[in-house]
């Protein structure tokens, strides 16, 4: 029997968006150390609106050989080699994330997910990185396209910065916590969420508008 399909599946042509956020020690994914990975889930309604599930979020332990940049670690604040930092190795990193994600793949009725992150390139550029690395076989993300909130933030709220956005949206920033993955994969989450149900309020208010014109114009044409 075919898997049902939520809301969520209908609305982005089978795809579960799912948002992604690592630090690292490094812009070179081949090269430079994942340190931190966060994926949070979403959840919509059956008015299309989304709202934040929950979130999965590791440490991660270099890997062996794994160049490690002093200006990423001084501008994220992370020790990798920190005691109490409770790292795991990327695969069981990784195959944690996947995992969760499976699943809400199967029960969503989506066929792949889609990362969404903010300047997503970057952060798909590694998962891709460490997926080759540790020799996964079920990468459940599409290896190119992404949902990029920096571009939906220039769109609906004029600003481009993570931290901008969420201000301009009504969002409470904090500064100290930022730049950490989970706390920057919830505020992406919480973001994408407020500009697609922004969205889906403005498309549903049109839609309304539309019905009522064709009403009233089918009304005027039942008087000749």
């Amino acid at each position: 029997m075919p898997q049902e399909k939520l809301p969520i599946a209908l609305r982005f042509r089978g795809y579960l968006p799912v948002i992604i956020d690592v630090e690292t020690a490094g812009f070179d994914p081949q090269k430079n150390a994942l340190l931190e990975i966060a994926a949070v889930l979403l959840n919509m309604n059956d008015k299309g609106f989304l709202t934040v599930s929950h979130k999965v979020a590791s440490h991660v332990t270099p890997f062996e050989g794994a160049k490690l940049d002093q200006s990423a670690l001084d501008f994220t604040g992370i020790d990798p080699f920190h005691p109490f930092r409770l790292a795991i190795d990327e695969k069981d990193a990784l195959q944690k994330i996947f995992k969760s994600v499976r699943k809400a793949l199967k029960e969503s009725g989506c066929n792949r997910a889609i990362l969404v992150g903010h300047n997503p390139s970057f952060d798909l550029s590694f998962v891709n990185a460490a997926v080759d690395r540790t020799g996964i076989k079920r990468n459940p993300f599409h290896p190119f396209s992404t949902f990029d909130t920096a571009t939906l933030g220039g769109l609906v709220h004029g600003q481009t910065v993570l931290a901008k956005i969420a201000q301009v949206a009504g969002f409470d920033w904090d500064t100290e916590k930022a730049h950490s993955a989970s706390y920057d994969a919830e505020m992406t989450a919480h973001l994408f969420c407020e500009m697609i149900n922004r969205w889906q309020q403005l498309a549903n208010f049109e839609r309304i508008q539309l019905s009522r014109s064709e009403s009233e114009d089918s009304e005027k044409i039942s008087k000749f």
